[in-house]
């Protein structure tokens, strides 16, 4: 968000000289405008009677401008706070066909050669596992996870480099910006961070050619921040496109974890690296915010299937109720020993249950029954079939995360 001029010190961030002179009158007029600017024209008298304080005796107007400032940076917070609940998506891209039924026209294709026979299926571009076929007793099932999605360009030079802008999809602020190319498959990237229903939320620009913005710097909806490219693992021009997520954050302990945990391979973009950043499918929250405009992510997420739960020590380092508190709702006073944790088949944490359940090291007590392998079903966290199911240990590596250094 762009930095607001400050009623109390002004434009300058000094206080100003004395009450009852210019400095006093310049300050209620801002007082006024900020007022009337938040209350909408149908409480303009409300803001008006504080005009009063501009023309009273000296010491009247003095205390009367103490209580506009003080009642107009109420407002203003109250103002911000109901902004910023309100989860007010535009897409990144002059790329709109989304809204038009999505399919070729909005997904970038994938290149697929299965079983000999080579396609370029537009759905490989789609949010979730939609890539890396392959055959079983249920029928065919794509094992890859597709994090984001992937929007194709529009316009192109006369050498066929996309120029298509990117913008941000909402209020927030530049975290990080990976201007590296082979430091990340996803090329040069960029996280923002937003705040809503009291949480903060990142998205994900992905594959850039190049960056307009700088870490700390505040965007708002709209603002330019980049142009797609094809940097990054696995791309080519004629496959340009830009890939975008809307994530949650596991934990901010992710770089001593990750120097624990794995070796031989620089984590160059701190706890911004993908590994940290679980998404959520973004596609079809543009399209259930069509639908209703006040929808919030916790209830969006209310629809997504839970595939695993996975029991985990009671730690003091557990960030997740912590920085989602919806995730643990109407437990105030329960017995926790540790706590269940409830995820999406991609591994997207959905729920946080107290249980009384004594454990040292995560332990997954539910999966969803099939017969099909679960390493082709999950991320690779989970493996086995049926009521032989078992975290992997790359599974209890990263669930390990959740309340690392414990």
């Amino acid at each position: 968000m762009r930095p607001r001029r400050d009623a109390v010190l002004g434009s300058t961030g000094c206080q100003p000289v004395a009450f009852g002179g210019p400095a006093e009158c310049l300050l209620a007029r801002s007082a006024i405008a900020n007022a009337n600017a938040i209350l909408g024209s149908g409480s303009r008298q409300a803001a008006a009677n504080y005009r009063l304080a501009a023309c009273a005796p000296q010491k009247q107007k003095r205390q009367r401008c103490c209580y506009v400032v003080a009642f107009a940076l109420l407002l203003s917070n109250f103002s911000m706070l109901a902004q910023n609940e309100v989860v007010n998506l535009a897409l990144p891209t002059n790329n709109d066909a989304l809204f038009r039924g999505g399919g070729p026209e909005f997904y970038q294709y994938i290149e697929r050669d299965y079983k000999g026979v080579k396609s370029t299926p537009w759905e490989g571009g789609q949010y979730g596992f939609v890539r890396d076929p392959i055959e079983t007793a249920q029928g065919i099932v794509y094992t890859r996870f597709h994090e984001g999605i992937d929007i194709r360009a529009l316009e192109r030079d006369a050498h066929g480099e996309p120029l298509d802008e990117v913008r941000a999809i909402a209020d927030g602020k530049v975290v990080h910006t990976n201007l590296v190319p082979g430091y990340s498959n996803y090329g040069k990237y960029i996280v923002i961070e937003h705040r809503w229903d009291g949480s903060n939320y990142y998205s994900l620009y992905g594959h850039l050619s190049s960056i307009a913005v700088k870490p700390n710097q505040d965007v708002r909806k709209g603002d330019r921040i980049a142009v797609i490219g094809y940097t990054g693992a696995g791309l080519n021009q004629a496959r340009a496109h830009l890939h975008l997520e809307l994530d949650l954050m596991l934990s901010h302990q992710f770089e001593a974890w990750y120097n624990a945990f794995v070796k031989n391979d620089p984590n160059h973009n701190g706890i911004y690296n993908g590994i940290n950043l679980t998404g959520l499918d973004i596609a079809r929250l543009y399209l259930a915010l069509r639908k209703n405009p006040s929808l919030t992510i916790p209830q969006f997420l209310q629809d997504e299937e839970m595939f695993y739960k996975v029991t985990i020590p009671k730690s003091s380092h557990f960030e997740l109720v912590k920085n989602y508190p919806w995730m643990l709702p109407g437990t105030i006073g329960v017995k926790t020993s540790s706590w269940e944790v409830s995820f999406a088949r991609s591994g997207l944490p959905l729920k946080v249950q107290p249980s009384d359940r004594q454990v040292v090291q995560p332990e997954l007590t539910y999966v969803k029954k099939s017969a099909i392998d679960y390493s082709d079903l999950t991320r690779g966290e989970i493996s086995g079939r049926r009521d032989h199911a078992h975290l992997t240990e790359s599974g209890r590596k990263l669930i390990r995360l959740l309340t690392y250094p414990d």
